[in-house]
């Protein structure tokens, strides 16, 4: 391990030194931090505030991603965290509603949705990302929630047709044209409009 590796920055391993096993050989520990905190983070927003079964999920995908790590030192810890994350979040959720055939995105929101519904993180707290952990009661409620598929979608042709508006369009129409070829009528009509006008205001005034 590298000077740099050995001797973390002040206080930058907060949450990283709850776990006592975890022990990275390549990275910075001020690396290892951004990536628990980014797993806790996640963790936090599917509702899993429970401290043991956080630090016990942490400590598996840090684990996954430091071995990645070793591989390929010059991969960031922190992709390497989510990326891990997002692996095993999608291999719980297979494995709780059984949607193996459906797209990725697709089953994830179907297993987040079954989770609010069901209220997941209280009722079984150390379930989420763990199927040890996780009772049959808690997937059986899972899959009765989960999203059923919608039909699936059907490409048909329009043929497009003539709207008919009826009598009305063609006489405005023959009218607009009349008025054009003859400007003499027009001027009378808009004199008429404009002496109705004034004749209805001096009614109205006196």
């Amino acid at each position: 391990m590298s000077d740099e590796t050995a001797t973390p920055a002040t206080g930058s391993a907060a949450g990283f030194s709850r776990l006592s096993g975890f022990q990275p050989r390549t990275g910075t520990l001020d690396q290892w931090n951004a990536a628990y905190v980014r797993v806790e983070d996640y963790l936090r927003a599917h509702r899993i505030h429970n401290r043991l079964h956080q630090s016990r999920v942490i400590e598996r995908v840090l684990e996954c991603a430091a071995h990645r790590h070793e591989a390929n030192p010059g991969l960031d810890p922190v992709t390497l965290a989510a990326e891990e994350t997002d692996r095993i979040m999608q291999g719980w959720f297979a494995s709780q509603l059984g949607e193996g055939g459906l797209p990725q995105d697709r089953l994830a929101v179907q297993a987040r949705v079954a989770m609010l519904l069901n209220d997941l993180p209280a009722r079984w707290p150390y379930a989420f990302l763990d199927p040890e952990n996780t009772p049959g009661e808690a997937r059986v409620a899972m899959e009765k929630s989960a999203l059923q598929a919608g039909p699936d979608m059907a490409v048909s042709n329009m043929v497009p047709r003539d709207i008919d508006l009826g009598v009305l369009p063609e006489a405005a129409g023959d009218t607009l044209e009349t008025l054009e070829r003859w400007p003499i009528i027009r001027l009378l009509l808009l004199w008429a409009l404009f002496a109705a006008v004034m004749a209805v205001l001096f009614a109205l005034t006196r």
